[in-house]
């Protein structure tokens, strides 16, 4: 009955690997979703803030001229 969950999990596993997707998925960053990098302190010029990254720096994302 072992044998048989470890065959599970190995088919569990191919089946994920021909889909293209990661068997653990990495962690959600919210500021790189929006463009952004993380920096420590303020954000500087050509920069502006858009929220505030995980460990704490800022997130800041480029001016886009139209």
């Amino acid at each position: 009955m072992r044998i048989l969950y470890q065959l599970l999990v190995v088919l569990f596993m191919m089946l994920q690997g021909a889909a293209g997707k990661h068997f653990i998925p990495r962690p959600f960053n919210p500021c790189a979703a929006q463009n952004g990098r993380c920096f420590p302190g303020i954000c500087r010029r050509p920069y502006y803030w858009v929220g505030t990254c995980v460990n704490g720096f800022s997130c800041c994302r480029r001016y886009v001229e139209v």
